[in-house]
Order: C-alpha cells, then sequence, then structure tokens
C-alpha cells in the first residue's frame, strides 16, 4: 500500500465504512473529482510550504472553495442567489488560502475539461485580479437575479422560475396512494426500521421546538442520502415533510453529519470555542452569506453534531462542460466567483478575530502575492496528477476495497 493510500484511508477511517467505496468511486471519475475528495491533502501540502507563501489578514473562509462549491439557493426570504455553498470546512484562516485552493481548482477543472491551458491562466490571473479590485473597494456585493450579468443571469433566473414540484418529483414517489421518498432514486437508501424511527421523532421534535423550523409540517418519511464527493462517508439524511394546514404542499430537509474542520492541525490562529461543529459551520455560514440558505439549522443526534437546510435543486451549479467553448460565458462566471469571495470576506469583517474591511484593503492594493499563488496554483495542479495516477494504480489493484 502507498503512502497516499494510507493518508487517505486514516482520514476516512471515522466516516461511515460501508460507504467509502462510494468515495473513492467518485474520485476515481476524474482527477477533479479527486481534487475535490482530498482537502485534507491539498492544506496538509499548503503547510509544509507556507513560509513560501505571502503573509496575509486572518479571515473567515469556507475552506473548500473550488468551481462546484458556488452555486444558486433559495434563502429564508424566498428569494434566489448565487453565491459559495460549502461550509463544512469552514475556519478561520489566511485569506490567501481561501484563494489558493479556488486558483488551484481552475487549473484542475480546466485541464479534465480539456480547455486551452492559456485560457487557465488567464482565468486564474482575472480570479486574482477581481478579487483584489473588490477587496480594495471594501464593499460586499450580493448576486442574484436582478444584480447578476450574462451567463449568471440566465442561470439565476431558470433557478427562480424552478418550482419545488422539480425537486418532489425527482426525490418522490407514490406508494399506495402515500407520497414517500423513493428508493428508485440511486442516491437514496433504505434505513433500518428503529433508526427510522428515531430520525422521524428526532426531527418532529425539531419542527415543534426550533424558531428555525418549518411551521405546520410533519414528518412523513426519511431515506439516507449519499451526494457530493468530499462527503460521501458522513451521515446525512433526507427528510420528506408534509404540510399539515394546505393540501399537496411538501419540503425536503437535509440533515448532514458535522466534522471538524480538515484545516484545523494547520491553522495557529485561535478559534471561537464552539458548542457543536454544526454551530461552527452555521455560523460562518451566515456570517459569509448574503443571505442565508432556507431552514439553515444545528441539532444534536445521538450525541453527534449535524447541520439542518433545505435541500436545494440538484443542478444548482454551473456546468462549465456547456460552456467549455464559450470565452465570455467563462470569463463572467470566473468574474463573480472572484467578486463573491473577496464580498464573503469582507462581509465577515472584524468578527471574532477576523481581519477588518480597512486590512483587508490594504492586502488587496499588494501585488507580489499574486504571481505567488498563480505559480502554487500551477505547481499544485501539475504534481496532483502524480498522486491521482497512484490513487488510480491502488484503486485498480483493490487497496480501497
Amino acid at each position: 500500500m502507498s503512502g497516499l493510500s494510507r493518508l487517505l484511508k486514516s482520514f476516512n477511517s471515522h466516516r461511515l465504512q460501508e460507504m467509502i467505496p462510494f468515495k473513492y468511486e467518485a474520485m476515481a471519475e476524474n482527477i477533479f473529482r479527486f481534487y475535490r475528495g482530498t482537502c485534507h491533502l491539498f492544506y496538509a501540502t499548503l503547510n509544509k510550504a507556507k513560509k513560501a507563501i505571502p503573509a496575509s489578514p486572518a479571515v473567515w473562509i469556507c475552506g473548500d472553495l473550488h468551481l462546484e462549491n458556488f452555486g444558486s439557493y433559495k434563502a429564508d426570504n424566498k428569494l434566489v442567489y448565487f453565491d459559495l455553498n460549502d461550509f463544512d470546512e469552514a475556519i478561520l484562516a489566511p485569506a490567501i488560502w481561501e484563494v489558493i485552493r479556488l486558483v488551484t481548482s481552475i487549473f484542475i477543472a480546466f485541464d479534465t475539461l480539456e480547455i486551452d491551458p492559456n485560457q487557465a491562466t488567464n482565468m486564474a490571473a482575472l480570479f486574482l485580479k477581481v478579487y483584489a479590485t473588490t477587496l480594495c473597494v471594501g464593499k460586499a456585493i450580493s448576486i442574484e437575479p436582478r444584480t447578476a450579468k450574462g451567463i449568471v443571469c440566465q442561470f439565476l433566473e431558470g433557478a427562480e422560475r424552478g418550482t419545488y414540484s422539480e425537486v418532489l418529483e425527482k426525490r418522490t414517489e407514490k406508494r399506495r396512494s402515500r407520497v414517500v421518498l423513493s428508493l428508485k432514486n440511486e442516491r437514496h437508501l433504505k434505513l433500518q426500521k428503529t433508526l427510522k424511527k428515531e430520525l422521524k421523532a428526532h426531527i418532529s421534535d425539531w419542527i415543534r421546538n426550533s424558531s428555525d423550523g418549518p411551521y405546520n409540517y410533519e414528518v412523513r418519511d426519511v431515506v439516507f442520502r449519499l451526494a457530493g464527493t468530499g462527503s460521501i462517508g458522513v451521515k446525512r439524511y433526507l427528510f420528506l415533510l408534509k404540510s399539515t394546514n394546505t393540501k399537496g404542499r411538501y419540503l425536503v430537509v437535509d440533515m448532514k453529519q458535522s466534522f471538524s474542520s480538515s484545516l484545523k492541525p494547520y491553522i495557529p490562529i485561535k478559534q471561537p470555542k464552539w458548542k457543536t461543529q454544526g454551530e461552527r459551520i452555521t455560523t460562518i455560514q451566515h456570517r459569509m452569506q448574503n443571505m442565508s440558505a432556507s431552514l439553515l439549522s444545528t441539532t444534536v443526534f445521538k450525541g453527534e453534531s449535524y447541520v439542518i437546510q433545505e435541500l436545494q435543486p440538484e443542478k444548482d451549479t454551473i456546468n462549465f462542460k456547456l460552456i467549455k467553448n464559450q470565452y465570455r460565458d467563462i470569463y463572467q462566471v470566473i468574474s463573480d466567483m472572484a467578486v463573491l469571495t473577496a464580498s464573503a470576506q469582507l462581509r465577515s469583517s472584524g468578527m471574532n478575530g477576523s481581519a477588518t474591511a480597512d486590512e483587508l484593503k490594504f492586502f488587496g492594493r499588494k501585488k507580489g502575492w499574486r504571481k505567488v499563488v498563480l505559480n502554487y496554483a500551477q505547481s499544485y495542479a501539475t504534481g496532483i496528477k502524480n498522486d491521482y495516477r497512484q490513487f488510480m494504480k491502488d484503486y485498480k489493484n483493490g487497496v480501497f476495497s
């Protein structure tokens, strides 16, 4: 067994072992999915090189920022936004670490999609320029249908027009005249009866007693849910809720287990004392997003921390494969992602040890760090190919079986 495989197995050892093969299968699909599933390896490597990385202000970061961790979602105010949307790894860390993670994802994703390497370099440089410029302005910006431009506007208008019936159509079926979560969906897995009963009782209690829960709803069904790449292996459940006062109205709610951020071993910055990991995730999400996702909440089930939120439509991220030959569209998306990254840091500035807006503006005016980020991202994108080849060799040899 290679050293890489030992590291992967060790990191995933505290997760559901019967689900981990699905994670390795997803990571084997292509090098970008491998990158998405190995956030911990990325930061272990970055930590070793940190002396060569310019200093940057401490800010709240989502931690695992890449091209597919931006997307559309319905907020509590019922409006649709385009923003950062994954905060499992969120932590107080150097601002530049978040930027390096994203820029590296541009090189890896573009290589996976067989987009011209020069275009990848141009888009990475664009991201850095727009990110720095937004910091210099010092004002957080949000993107929703009325303010979006180009393909992002079209994307959000499509998400806004989408109905909840589309979610229900993909996720549910009728069984004996009752609407239930469909086990024909390959991402839905049947639960053991006792656990299912306990989960239904737990969410019923959350609905009754949490200020974040939906009023006048009851639990009708629950299944285990497989989703994402890096998060495969965590305990994750999907609940179907039915309105008790409006006929035919349903909600689908996701409940996901929370672990400590994989960046924590490498961050010397003092962190707040969170009651639970779920509190860490949702608090930082509230700070960084302009408006938070619908029903965002936390709970503790059987001594383990979870994050709850309303399920978003599956097609909530920009599909770069569809626009790989549309330079202007890619330009707009990358530019918007840079604006949102800087805006999230500005929006959460001055909170619990994070840098102030003035400190971020000062950092944005510096120019030397951009070249360092570009060079490091290109180097990592090249080096990860060796890791991916080793992973695929071990995968095909049954090391992860």
